[in-house]
């Protein structure tokens, strides 16, 4: 069958495309490249899933989030659709299963996370496949022009080529003509296949309402009941205490509330998701941990307690309203001094000069670091969690300065590996080793039994070791523990992730750091800009939905008719200023306090900025694990910007 509308019918049981969608499967189907923007909820999934079943070979979806590709897995299989999933919630023996399917042509799309390419013995089984399409789901977060900029997605290019992928397929809700462009420039796109569909939501009642942070809360307690009874409602806050706190605010005043946050345990947020999903909960107050992948179609209130950090987040969360078609509203509260809050999460990501001089050391020196091990010849590995407290780097910003190490030629990853395995044994060691008719497989495996620390339960096997006691490759031990564990002769367990590469080639430390430096400086001034881009949005004199559709280059001249702006109901305060907030510089007593934290002399707060984030409340690796975040002055000059802090730390010496 090769009608596309035949398909759409037969399996996906719909009558007609939603705009764009045609264009896109038609551009595939040609063998092109392509580019699709299209708001959320508009309908991209079906873009790959359609063209996936009329191409020889298997559709490689990339995609970051795991609950997502779950929910789109068991839909497909729903809808009688060979798709699987590859992600850490597996079992070795699912994972081998799925191998085999894949190998025999048995799988038409295959969901994959970023992290999972990272592994060589994957590519490697990938390189013998036929990969008629790849689909790189929230594409905008390979460019660095973008708001949700994730390392990883920046060796998706090299990777399409290196699998030799027939066409490829970008796709996001939030990309300005800036990001649009980057993205066809790197996975070679032409304009011609750049579709992007309409952001204007005329169901949606966008407003903003200036306010200060001591009467919001009783606005939106006001908002929220002048709703229809059981509105289902979402409150989007910036900090997991401030979720709990309005949620319970909320309950207070009789009102059917929950929190959500990523601090939460699985079992709790999936608890109040499915009340929400069901009807059982009117209104969930969240950080955005909430939202990706929710499709509940009759969400009729998204309200922004806090300034969101961009416009693109803030475009992402009203797209979840109003899915059903009905009217909804949306309002954000717009209070100048969520800039700081906003502003210090990003000053909080940026590593300070020192902290990365001594990182680059350790990658390219002869002799390792703290959390870095040398191999044999050009091999090293490193732990994540080690390395981010030895250096006091968050753990994205490593991943990004090692991504950065490997387009620049320097270092190539060659797969995750877990430092230590422990196995119980189902069946004696001795029972197992006599099933093996070989004598030298026998031998091997008494081997790598006695290379073990036995306890009461566990055989531990340090894999760090076990190459140079056995003279035997790790991959054959790692075979031997899959196909045991495979046989339900053993249980495993496994602990001290680490990520392994090759040095390529020397670099000069100096000229790399400077060079990392200037890139983590942009990155933090582009964040600063975007919050002063959601300011400019809240103050707005006019129609907010054609300020929309400007910023993601869509050319309007109508306005959209129902916004508070073309009904006359703007308050004109609007955030007080469109400037960036003026600070004062800190007074006498808070110079002493820096004087006082100076002499205390803690490890964690040497450098200018480590002190920095420890005042303004931010947590690093190193505070975090010196249990500094309890010390009297952690946080005490929260209220303050992060820009006049570090001034005065600066100054102080």
């Amino acid at each position: 069958m090769n009608n596309p509308q035949k398909i759409l019918q037969q399996y996906f049981q719909l009558d007609q495309f939603r705009p764009g969608q045609e264009a896109v499967v038609n551009s595939l189907l040609q063998g092109r490249s392509a580019l699709a923007i299209f708001p959320t909820g508009g309908g991209k999934s079906l873009c790959y899933q359609l063209p996936a079943l009329m191409l020889e070979g298997v559709t490689l979806v990339v995609s970051p989030l795991i609950a997502l590709m779950k929910d789109q897995v068991d839909g497909l299989k729903k809808l009688d659709i060979a798709a699987e999933r590859l992600d850490s919630s597996l079992s070795s023996d699912e994972v081998l299963r799925l191998y085999d399917r894949l190998s025999r042509g048995e799988i038409k799309l295959l969901y994959v996370s970023p992290e999972r390419l990272k592994n060589e013995r994957f590519i490697e089984r990938l390189q013998r496949l036929q990969i008629s399409l790849m689909a790189v789901d929230e594409a905008h977060c390979i460019s660095e022009w973008g708001h949700n900029f994730r390392p990883d997605y920046l060796k998706l290019a090299d990777l399409a080529r290196t699998l030799k992928v027939e066409r490829l397929l970008a796709l996001t809700a939030t990309a300005t003509p800036a990001v649009a462009a980057d993205i066809r420039r790197q996975f070679s796109i032409n304009q011609q296949d750049h579709i992007q569909t309409s952001f204007r939501r005329a169901n949606l009642r966008l407003s903003t309402t200036a306010c200060s942070s001591q009467n919001r809360l009783s606005l939106l307690i006001e908002r929220i009941r002048q709703l229809p009874e059981n509105s289902s409602t979402i409150v989007y806050v910036t900090l997991q205490n401030s979720a709990e706190e309005v949620a319970a605010a909320l309950k207070q005043q009789g009102l059917v509330a929950a929190f959500y946050h990523a601090g939460m345990k699985d079992e709790e947020r999936s608890e109040v998701q499915n009340a929400f999903m069901n009807g059982t909960l009117n209104t969930v107050v969240a950080t955005i941990a909430f939202g990706m992948g929710i499709d509940k179609q009759d969400i009729r209130a998204i309200f922004h307690f806090n300034l969101p950090k961009s416009i693109e987040n803030y475009v992402q969360e009203i797209g979840r309203a109003g899915r059903d078609g009905q009217s909804s509203s949306c309002e954000l509260f717009a209070c100048i001094d969520d800039c700081r809050v906003l502003a210090n999460f990003s000053y909080g990501d940026t590593p300070s000069r020192e902290s990365l001089a001594e990182l680059i050391g350790a990658l390219l020196s002869t002799e390792g670091g703290k959390g870095i091990n040398l191999g044999e010849g050009d091999k090293l590995d490193i732990s994540p969690y080690e390395v981010s407290n030895a250096y006091d780097i968050r753990p994205l910003v490593i991943n990004t300065l090692l991504t950065y190490l490997e387009l620049e030629g320097i270092m190539a990853a060659t797969g995750p590996f877990y430092t230590q395995y422990r196995l119980a044994f189902v069946e004696s060691a001795d029972e197992i080793c006599k099933r093996f008719e070989s004598e030298e497989r026998r031998l091997f495996l008494k081997s790598l039994f006695a290379a073990g620390s036995m306890g009461r339960k566990w055989l531990s096997i340090d894999m760090t070791v076990i190459e140079s006691e056995l003279q035997q490759p790790k991959s054959r031990v790692l075979a031997a523990l899959d196909y045991l564990e495979q046989k339900g002769w053993i249980e495993t367990s496994v602990s001290g992730l680490r990520q392994g590469y090759r040095r390529l080639r020397q670099a000069n430390p100096e000229t790399l750091l400077e060079t990392l430096v200037a890139m983590f400086e942009t990155r933090e001034c582009r964040d600063i800009e975007r919050i002063q881009q959601v300011i400019s949005f809240a103050n707005h004199q006019h129609c907010l939905g054609n300020f929309l559709l400007e910023y993601f280059g869509e050319a309007t001249t109508e306005p959209c008719g129902h916004c508070d702006r073309c009904n006359a109901r703007f308050n004109h305060g609007g955030c007080e200023t469109t400037e960036r907030p003026s600070f004062p510089r800190l007074n006498a007593s808070q110079h002493e306090i820096i004087q006082m934290l100076r002499t205390e002399n803690h490890m964690a707060l040497q450098q200018p900025r480590q002190l920095t984030r420890f005042l303004c409340g931010l947590p690093s690796p190193a505070t975090t694990k010196a249990k500094l975040k309890k010390h009297r002055y952690f946080g005490v000059f929260s209220e303050l910007s992060f820009e006049s802090v570090l001034s005065a730390v600066s100054e102080a010496g």
